[in-house]
């Protein structure tokens, strides 16, 4: 592209986003919803679009979606698109649609089967708008067509309709805004990116003068309708921006209502409704000594989303948005309130991160997982190896140690691979992987609270026989199933989840996992959590009751012993994973780097801990029974002899 067009193209954009505030509020936005019935099959979208403003029409067959008329002010598109490359499914016999028209940003999208596509972006200036669409003439039933056509969620017609017209009005610019901000100030500025002076008609603006006796300014945008004044977004300009300022003296901080262009664009983002850009007029303002502090006033953002100050230079992104945190640090003043400190000039607004909240340090905590996890699975491989020569010594223990060893080495080796399957195999895959994942991780909880019940069984019931080992079996193995089944039958639980870093949402890490929706959330802290509440607390419990009973021994006096055999049994009983409640707060990720390393290498901690027990056994002399697991705990600490 020549960088002429393309700087013209800039200060189009700009230009257009300058003039969009939320005119929802006045209906003069567009949106019609339904659903197509059609046959099964290969489908196609017809789109025939030219500029203009006298109708649009949605109309439907048995194998075609097609958008006709002329609205739009310099778009033309006239297109056949096969449905298939969006991945829709050709066997379903009807799919939901609906269709958005933003006459002020002359922008037509539309959404197909969940598949977003923008039919027409803006591309050029235009002096007139095309909108306040209304319904046209009544079009034929049919077998095949547009069923419960809404508009605006009103429902038109629950019959099946071969097409809906709509007709619409041309307005200018600036009916459009006189009629959105009645009264509301505008000023000219000249804008970097157009080369001229353009006028901001949909946009209230402040122009401060820093004068030779400026020591900082207060500005606060103009109170909206219903909204009370200690509501609305503050700006402070400091002393620096007056030094800094070397060409000229006036500042302009404009305020935004936020539309669809503001925002990222990524899923599971947005932008909150205010946006501020401040400018000093022909001047590129950076690494200021005193931050401007910028106050937003916001609806309550829940805990669960991360927000964040953030900037939007047009200059490096003129045709994208590009939302960065450089330059900028938040303070977050409660939950309705947040300030933003920035160093530099440009467009200004807060980043509110849904769930799922963004991962910092995303890539080495990945590299440190799929380390820990391949590592694990070794050594739980050579743990069960290790384990099966020792049955032969009947001790009670033996079984136990040896189902958790199986249930941790499978829950490493699916981990290992599940961010391969999610990219290769995808949904269809992800939704196996995600509950044998799930199965597994539920199956290692359940064995590691087998090994706190059983270490009480040995400790306070000594003369008490042990359950039997296919017992163990049934609940280490089989009770985790139940759920799994359940959560499988209900389902929308497992498949592909999207994992995202804190420094680039726009490349998520794809695992095979339960998805993100209000169903698997609940199933998570269901199953998830409530087990892991359970295992961790018991787990504690149990430490404290082995404490008690081994402190007075001579062998406790050994150091060596002693960590041993508390280090161990944090191994056995899961108490490690009690890091996952404490990710929050400053030290946040250092317990998540801490939670990260424990875990995913717990594997080999465990048979760690199995053959340095062995070799202090060797070295004492001691017999050959009871040497490798919470049997041999209680024989060489408590010095009871265990009942078989």
């Amino acid at each position: 592209m020549e960088p002429r067009l393309r700087d013209n193209l800039g200060g189009v954009f700009v230009f257009i986003i300058l003039l969009s505030t939320g005119s929802s509020e006045n209906d003069m936005d567009f949106d019609f919803c339904g659903t197509w019935r059609h046959k099964s099959g290969a489908l196609s979208l017809n789109v025939s679009l030219s500029t203009g403003c006298s109708e649009i029409s949605i109309s439907a067959g048995q194998s075609s979606l097609s958008i006709d008329g002329q609205i739009t002010a310099r778009c033309k598109r006239s297109e056949v698109i096969p449905l298939e490359q969006l991945g829709l499914d050709s066997e379903e016999e009807e799919t939901p649609f609906c269709l958005y028209w933003e006459p002020l940003l002359d922008q037509l999208k539309l959404q197909v089967g969940g598949k977003n596509l923008t039919l027409c972006w803006p591309t050029s200036l235009q002096g007139s708008y095309c909108t306040e669409l209304s319904f046209g003439a009544n079009t034929p039933e049919a077998r095949y067509g547009i069923i419960n056509g809404m508009v605006k969620k009103d429902l038109i017609r629950p019959n099946i309709m071969t097409a809906y017209k709509f007709n619409g009005s041309s307005k200018n610019c600036k009916a459009l805004c006189d009629q959105e901000n009645p009264g509301s100030a505008r000023v000219s500025i000249e804008s970097s990116l157009a080369g001229g002076n353009m006028e901001h008609p949909c946009a209230p603006s402040s122009e401060v003068d820093m004068k030779e006796d400026f020591r900082g300014y207060n500005i606060t945008a103009p109170a909206t309708t219903g909204v009370p004044a200690e509501s609305s977004t503050t700006v402070h300009l400091p002393h620096a921006l007056k030094q800094a300022a070397k060409k000229s003296s006036k500042v302009v901080c404009t305020f935004f209502k936020n539309n669809s262009l503001f925002q990222e664009g990524h899923k599971g983002v947005r932008i909150l409704d205010d946006v501020v850009e401040i400018t000093v007029e022909n001047e590129v303002i950076a690494d200021l000594s005193e931050p401007i502090r910028i106050g937003f006033h916001h609806d309550v953002i829940p805990k669960l989303h991360s927000r964040k100050c953030v900037s939007w230079d047009t200059r490096k992104d003129p045709l994208q948005v590009n939302w960065l945190d450089d330059g900028c640090e938040t303070q977050q003043k409660g939950a309705k309130h947040t300030e933003c400190l920035c160093n530099h000039l440009t467009y200004f607004s807060v980043l509110v991160q849904m769930e799922p909240r963004p991962v910092r340090h995303l890539l080495a905590l990945s590299a440190i997982t799929s380390l820990g996890c391949a590592v694990s699975v070794l050594s739980c491989v050579a743990l069960i190896v290790y384990l099966c020569r020792k049955r032969r010594s009947k001790e009670q223990s033996i079984p136990i140690h040896l189902g958790l060893a199986v249930s941790l080495g499978l829950l490493n080796l699916l981990f290992f691979f599940t961010g391969v399957l999610a990219n290769v195999g995808g949904e269809g895959v992800c939704v196996w992987v995600g509950a044998g994942l799930h199965y597994t991780l539920l199956s290692s909880f359940t064995w590691m609270g087998v090994e706190v019940f059983h270490t009480f069984w040995l400790v306070y019931m000594v003369f008490s026989p042990s359950p039997k080992p296919y017992v163990w079996n049934l609940v280490g193995f089989a009770l985790p199933a139940v759920p799994i089944i359940i959560l499988a039958a209900v389902g929308d639980i497992y498949g592909v989840r999207e994992v995202l870093p804190s420094d680039d949402v726009s490349n998520p890490y794809l695992m095979c996992w339960m998805k993100n929706t209000h169903k698997a959330l609940l199933a998570h802290y269901f199953t998830n959590m409530t087990v892991l509440a359970i295992l961790v607390s018991s787990g504690i419990v149990m430490l404290f009751l082995v404490y008690r009973q081994i402190r007075t021994r001579d062998e406790w006096r050994q150091n060596r012993v002693a960590f041993l055999s508390i280090w161990g049994l944090s191994c056995l009983f899961g108490t490690s994973w009690g890091l996952t409640f404490l990710d929050f707060g400053p030290l946040s990720d250092v317990v998540l780097f801490l939670s990260c390393i424990l875990n995913s290498f717990q594997g080999f901690f465990l048979m760690l801990r199995f053959y340095m027990l062995d070799w202090m056994r060797k070295q004492a002399g001691g017999s050959a029974q009871g040497s490798t697991s919470t049997g041999s705990t209680r024989q060489h600490m408590l010095q009871s002899q265990e009942k078989s």
